[in-house]
């Protein structure tokens, strides 16, 4: 019997409807119970009668001792920390008894400085389902060794990774871990970069996730840096290559865990995370919502019974934009009134919120949106905002998810701040990735599309597949104001010079002229549009030039 029981699925279910209340308090008070036997280490010996029913025995308490972890103290600390341990998390992550646990009973093989040997060594591996999906997951269990990563707990790690790229299936890593098992020297470092090579061969034939639900430090942090996805638990993981001590040793600065590597910082100043969940449960049972959008590999699209109709249509959106140009709407909702039943799961939504990148369906398929959003920054592309579409573009690439991308942009941000951190470089990702991108690439023009920004948002000159505008969208070089500017140099009747470019310029005309926009669409049938063109690109094949490789601008 185990010194503390795992979640049931009474449990379970209650905790998934109640999860965005629960307190850490709560997490240790409805995830957790009294231990349901008097906590006595080491498991008493026990006598038996023949040869398999010792054999079997062994292996009974051997299974207790890998169930049991660290120890019922160190699984008191963890729950008082307001942490779930690392098989509870795996409970709630799949579905009701479809975990298939790998490689239980192994130990580390460290003979120095009397490293305890708990089965397991300190990671959960193995395979289950969400919602039906095959995943395959490794859970780290602090409470054994701190978490920390030896030899063998890589070997468990990457096993699972060999079979997920074989059987084209997602890993998701539930990381709570110390860093490299100092103990072990050499052997634990090569262990990590085991793992590293695993998640580089991965990318692109199986979707990664990693979950950081405490702390990641050293050289741990590479391996989530690889995966697809990053998401944290607010307050309780952590993120850094050197910590705080070391920070104040080397620089004299003071600075707390989560000041220098927690989920607000990570979510919002540095953009390594995607998003960050208030606790362990509402983490785990947004990651189920979030896997059953991605397809399990690039020849498994993922698509869903649909009931929102392909033919809608939303008056709204023909009076969404402002006759100002200047007045800021909000993207997200032109978003929300397209796509099915208005669901839309945005990723890094607290980082470069100038750039709109998420997941939503149309028609039950899969589909990425990329949009800029005019209510920040006027929806300019800076830096951040580059690098963070860039990578959504260049995953959905790689796993054939079809792109929308809605465009409202003036420009490329002015300044001497992005200029001289390499906004011409940084602007060159997206730009790659949209010229790169083989997949059914659909664009429509909400207003302005002005100067290079114009051309890197999925232009037609892109290989973009259908390209749109609505009739409120301004097509030019920039923006009335400045272009008259240069072009009469002060003279004349300003405000009618303005008014004759926009005549001349500044609207799709020119742009549906030239067939560089396939139509000017009545906004309210934007979903209608897109559904139709998804339906007919579903089978586009296009491939790139031969070669090993590109070198995209990084």
């Amino acid at each position: 019997m185990l010194s503390r029981r795992l979640l049931n699925k009474n449990t379970i279910q209650f905790l998934n409807k109640n999860c965005k209340n629960v307190s850490s308090q709560g997490i240790k008070s409805f995830a957790t119970g009294k231990p349901t036997t008097p906590a006595k280490e080491p498991f008493k010996a026990v006598k038996y009668e023949s040869t398999i029913e010792r054999i079997n025995g062994r292996i009974q308490e051997e299974t207790e001792r890998a169930q049991l972890g660290g120890g019922v103290k160190k699984i008191d600390v963890q729950h008082g920390k307001g942490k779930l341990l690392a098989r509870e998390r795996l409970d709630l992550l799949l579905d009701d008894g479809s975990f298939r646990e790998y490689d239980m009973l192994v130990t580390h093989r460290c003979t120095d400085f009397n490293v305890e040997k708990t089965p397991g060594d300190g990671v959960v591996t193995g395979h289950g389902t969400i919602n039906g999906k095959l995943v395959f997951v490794f859970s780290q269990d602090s409470t054994v060794n701190g978490g920390s990563l030896s030899e063998a707990h890589a070997e468990k790690i990457c096993k699972i990774m060999d079979k997920a790229m074989l059987v084209g299936a997602p890993v998701i890593g539930l990381n709570d871990s110390g860093g490299a098992r100092i103990q072990e020297g050499i052997a634990s470092l090569a262990g990590y970069a085991e793992v590293f090579q695993r998640n580089v061969m991965a990318s692109g034939v199986i979707p990664q996730i990693s979950v950081i639900m405490g702390p990641c430090a050293g050289g741990a942090v590479y391996s989530p840096a690889i995966t697809d996805y990053v998401f944290m638990v607010k307050d309780t993981s952590y993120l850094f290559v050197t910590g705080p001590d070391v920070v104040k040793s080397v620089t004299n600065q003071e600075i707390s865990q989560e000041g220098l590597g927690g989920a607000k910082i990570h979510t919002t100043k540095s953009g390594v995370a995607h998003l960050a969940f208030d606790n362990d449960i509402d983490a785990l049972k947004r990651v189920r919502e979030f896997v059953t959008l991605l397809p399990s590999n690039p020849n498994e699209p993922a698509i869903r019974e649909a009931f929102d109709s392909p033919s809608r249509e939303d008056d709204v959106l023909d009076q969404i934009i402002p006759d100002d140009p200047n007045k800021p709407y909000d993207m997200k909702e032109v978003i929300e009134r397209i796509v099915d039943e208005g669901e839309f799961f945005e990723i890094q939504p607290e980082f470069a919120k100038n750039i709109i990148v998420g997941y939503a369906r149309m028609e039950g398929r899969t589909v990425g949106f990329v949009a800029n959003q005019p209510k920040e920054l006027a929806g300019c592309l800076d830096i951040d905002a580059s690098v963070k579409a860039a990578r959504f573009v260049r995953f959905c690439d790689c796993f054939n998810i079809p792109i929308v991308t809605l465009i409202d942009v003036p420009g490329f941000l002015p300044g001497t701040n992005q200029e001289h951190n390499g906004i011409i470089r940084h602007g060159a990702k997206l730009l790659y990735a949209y010229a790169e991108a083989t997949v059914p690439k659909i664009s429509i023009i909400t207003r302005k599309a002005y100067g290079g920004a114009y051309d890197v948002m999925s232009s037609k000159h892109l290989r973009g597949d259908t390209n749109y505008s609505w009739p409120t969208g301004q097509i030019a070089v920039m923006g009335s104001k400045g272009a008259v500017e240069i072009i009469f140099r002060g003279k004349g009747d300003i405000k009618e010079q303005e008014q004759i470019y926009n005549d001349k310029f500044a609207n799709p005309l020119p742009a549906a002229r030239r067939g560089f926009i396939d139509d000017i669409i009545p906004p309210r049938m934007s979903r209608q549009y897109i559904c139709e063109d998804l339906e007919i690109l579903k089978n586009k094949k296009l491939s790139n030039p031969t070669k090993k490789h590109g070198n995209i601008v990084l």
